[in-house]
């Protein structure tokens, strides 16, 4: 953003000194358009997050003064959380944002257990006689106390998780890392407030409070506990149809999961396409300047297209150098009214007949993407090696007609190449010898006087140029010119290249592109309506099934689907020691395996969930899902952490086994709502937001965990309850 604005400055300055009529067309692309858009976005989405969790914390407490006390842990966090990130070198922007809204419901939740717990305590204390009750400032401390450790270890499990984020390489890693550093210094600052601020907040507000002396719960809570009630009762006396009902849930969600698209990075929304139109080599620049202009009416002609710029050709020394037969068209969207899914689509039948050419469609973000991952501006590459170029085209035209018939592949095409006229140089070897002249020093002197030599540096004002001396245009263009370039010998006597070596008029390939010094051809494809890993699968089968390689020829594949596998593979087993430190806290906590081994249930009833949203919203696993996945476990386990963590301590107390798990499941049942529906609803404008510039990672993200939060948290209070009292047995206390 601050580039932008100053290369507007400076332009301001030039456009004040142009000709009368002459202007800067600024609006083509600015990728600052879509950085402001994108953010605005996820603040909107911040912004309406905590709104809801206002709400939530209102119609749960019913108490201002409660709410308040919550609601404030949410900007102190945040505050918090700006500062830690700035002194680490962070910036703001849509990563670190969208990890700030997907922690936004979290960031209460340590909070609403510490307040709910002292206003608990400080009630029951109003119930008992004056003479007996003890000073505020004591309750409050001990009833913070009493839930430190186990939101202590909630809030170190929700962190952890977020660890693997920091070992991903490539695109991902860069993209990825800033949301798991926001989302984590976020989610242990609002720990720091909870553990400080808050249970001064409670001292200095709550124990005047006359809503304590109310005698029953808000009106909300007490249908809630009333309807709970009857389901807990019925769940303790049939732990084992509950436990079945459980296996069956797991194993019916185990056996979606093959059926899963896969995928690397969902679409951007970026409102604007980059589309590629290279023609034979060899073209003309006026025949490809009017092949790119009738690409341009097109696109025009479509109504979601608001303007268009060409770039035909690009200079030698241009890091993405190409041919005056390529050219890149970059055309600016309205997609109020369209989809652009289907615009995309459109534009790929329009351009469908121009013949001679190939075509491809995306967008910039994404093409710069595709062109890291490999090294083509496609998501799928399949990299054909061999000995002979002639025979690498006629496999790779196979290739191109195996893909055809993909379906979900588009924009096919084999790397443009054609046999051109040459002029080429063979050194007569006897010739050479006679006159002491290596091959070696042929090369070089060849290559000098026709591609050039750096001899000085030119400067102008603060500018810099490379001089470069080479012959002219004339001198390297007519086979007798160049054979009467002269040669030095090592006698120093000069004799004219012709007699050194004959000059004869070829054919031979424009390009020659190599890999590990082998020759390799390259078969591109995009993916549309469909998952890549899926497409990328069966065009591998389809390809190892009808095209006969012989021997010495290979293929090999890159791409979104390639990379996407190794990060899901990183993810996953990562995420196994993060699982594995997860447990290691709970065995800490706890003191017991069998209790960490029982708490362990909440991720698979996670995972239910999860994957019927994925299922929702296309079915594909991708980065985001997968990060959704990744929040999902850490707040799932905590709510599971919450009620044995009072089952234990009513057990201490001297309860028996059943009654401990009653009361502690309808005392606990308030701040699990609270803290599940405020994680959950938070994450509600970034789910709405799919389809939305800058939440292209965060809404499947927010998607996945609404799903997992829903199952996790409903059978959380139904099956660790029947599972605690089938399995614990008196190792519990």
């Amino acid at each position: 953003m601050e580039l932008t604005e100053r290369i507007d400055a400076e332009l301001n300055e030039i456009e004040a000194e142009l000709p009368a009529g002459v202007a800067f067309e600024r609006s083509v692309f600015r990728q600052a358009d879509f950085i402001s858009l994108a953010v605005d976005n996820v603040i909107e989405a911040l912004r309406d997050g905590a709104l809801l969790v206002v709400a939530v914390l209102l119609l749960f407490l019913w108490n201002l003064r409660t709410t308040a006390i919550s609601a404030l842990a949410i900007p102190l966090s945040l505050a918090l959380a700006v500062i830690v990130l700035r002194l680490l070198g962070g910036t703001i922007n849509t990563m670190t944002l969208g990890g700030m809204a997907i922690a936004i419901g979290a960031l209460v939740d340590d909070a609403i257990i510490v307040v709910e717990n002292v206003y608990r305590r400080l009630r029951e204390e109003r119930r008992r006689p004056p003479e007996r009750r003890r000073r505020p400032l004591a309750l409050v401390r001990d009833a913070a106390r009493e839930i430190r450790n186990p939101i202590l270890s909630a809030t170190l499990i929700i962190s952890i998780v977020f660890v693997p984020l920091f070992f991903l390489s490539g695109v991902e890693g860069r993209m990825l890392r800033p949301l798991g550093l926001a989302y984590i210094v976020s989610i242990l600052s609002s720990l720091l407030v909870a553990v400080t601020v808050t249970p001064a907040l409670c001292h200095m507000l709550l124990p005047g409070d006359r809503a304590m002396d109310r005698p029953r719960e808000p009106w909300l809570m007490r249908g809630i506990e009333r309807a709970y009630g009857r389901v807990l009762d019925g769940a303790l006396r049939r732990s084992g149809a509950v436990l079945g009902g459980a296996a069956l849930l797991l194993v019916g969600t185990l056996a979606l999961v093959p059926l899963l698209g896969r995928g690397f990075l969902p679409e951007f929304q970026e409102g604007t396409l980059t589309i590629s139109v290279v023609s034979l080599p060899g073209t003309s620049l006026v025949e490809s300047d009017a092949t790119g202009a009738r690409v341009e009416r097109q696109l025009l002609a479509h109504p979601a297209v608001v303007s268009t710029s060409r770039r035909t050709g690009r200079a030698e020394l241009d890091e993405h150098a190409q041919g005056a037969n390529a050219s890149e068209v970059d055309a600016r969207l309205d997609l109020s009214e369209h989809d652009l899914e289907e615009v995309m689509a459109a534009l790929r039948d329009d351009l469908a007949g121009l013949p001679g050419t190939s075509v491809t469609v995306g967008q910039p973000i994404g093409h710069r993407i595709d062109h890291m991952l490999s090294g083509t501006r496609a998501a799928i590459a399949a990299n054909l090696f061999g000995p002979d170029l002639q025979q690498l085209r006629d496999i790779a035209g196979e290739i191109e007609t195996v893909a055809g018939t993909v379906e979900g592949l588009v924009d096919v095409s084999v790397e443009r190449q054609a046999d051109i006229p040459q002029l080429q140089i063979r050194a007569d070897r006897r010739a050479m010898a006679r006159h002491g002249v290596t091959p070696a020093e042929m090369a070089a002197a060849v290559d000098v006087a026709f591609q050039g030599e750096e001899v000085s540096l030119i400067r102008e004002g603060d500018r810099a140029f490379d001089l470069v001396v080479r012959y002219a245009d004339e001198h390297r263009t007519d086979p007798e010119a160049i054979g009467r370039t002269l040669m030095t010998t090592p006698a120093g006597t000069t004799v004219p290249l012709s007699q050194l070596a004959s000059i004869v008029p070829s054919i031979g390939p424009n390009t020659i592109s190599r890999e590990n010094v082998q020759r390799k051809i390259v078969v591109s494809a995009n993916v549309a309506r469909r998952d890549v890993g899926g497409a990328a699968e069966e065009l591998q089968a389809r390809v190892a099934a009808e095209v006969e390689l012989p021997p010495g020829y290979y293929v090999q594949y890159g791409g979104q689907f390639e990379s996407g596998r190794e990060a899901t593979r990183r993810i996953t087993l990562l995420s196994l020691f993060s699982i594995a430190a997860i447990f290691l806290i709970m065995l800490r906590a706890f003191g017991s395996a069998r209790i960490a081994a029982l708490l362990m249930v909440n991720l698979p009833l996670a995972l239910a969930g999860g994957v019927l949203a994925v299922l929702l919203i296309g079915g594909t696993v991708n980065i985001a899902t997968l990060v959704g996945f990744i929040t999902l476990f850490g707040i799932a386990v905590r709510n599971g952490i919450l009620l044995v963590s009072r089952y234990q301590d009513l057990r201490a107390a001297g309860a028996g086994l059943a009654p401990s798990i009653r009361r502690g499941s309808m005392e606990r049942l308030s701040p699990i709502l609270m803290t599940a529906l405020t994680a959950g609803l938070a994450l509600v404008p970034l789910a709405l937001g799919i389809g939305e510039p800058g939440k292209e990672i965060q809404a499947p993200l927010a998607v996945v965990v609404l799903g997992g939060l829903f199952t996790s948290t409903t059978l959380n209070m139904v099956v660790v309850p029947a599972l605690f009292l089938r399995f614990a047995g008196d190792r519990a206390g």
